[in-house]
């Protein structure tokens, strides 16, 4: 079953060098994933100050800057895994680098007929 690992953290909780760090450590997760057969994509998002919300009302678009709602932590990536079970999710998100800095939301993928395969 594929699961979404969603990291969120205070955007101001890492200098540069910490960041730089956990993203040299999340990707070596990465590869460690990847040789365990478990990796399908990962990815670090920019700050939320880079962030476009779109909302329809009444069949028109109303376009803002920044996130949808102000919170503590904001979504600052994602890895996106196959796993077994929950149990085995929650074991590759306790090893998330990030997760020591905010929190690892893990959410089950639904599959749904007639959308593109990855290719």
């Amino acid at each position: 079953m594929k699961y979404m690992l969603l990291i969120y953290l205070d955007e101001k909780a890492m200098d540069e060098a910490t960041r730089d760090k956990c993203y040299v450590e999340s990707t070596a997760y990465a590869h460690l994933l990847q040789a365990q057969g478990k990796y399908l994509d990962a990815a670090p998002l920019h700050p939320t100050t880079t962030a476009t919300s779109i909302r329809l009302r009444e069949g028109k678009p109303l376009v803002t800057d920044g996130p949808f709602a102000e919170t503590r932590e904001q979504l600052g990536g994602f890895f996106l895994v196959d796993a077994k079970d929950l149990d085995e999710a929650i074991r590759m998100a306790t090893q998330v680098p990030a997760g020591r800095f905010g929190t690892v939301e893990i959410r089950p993928v639904m599959e749904i007929a007639g959308l593109p395969q990855k290719g």
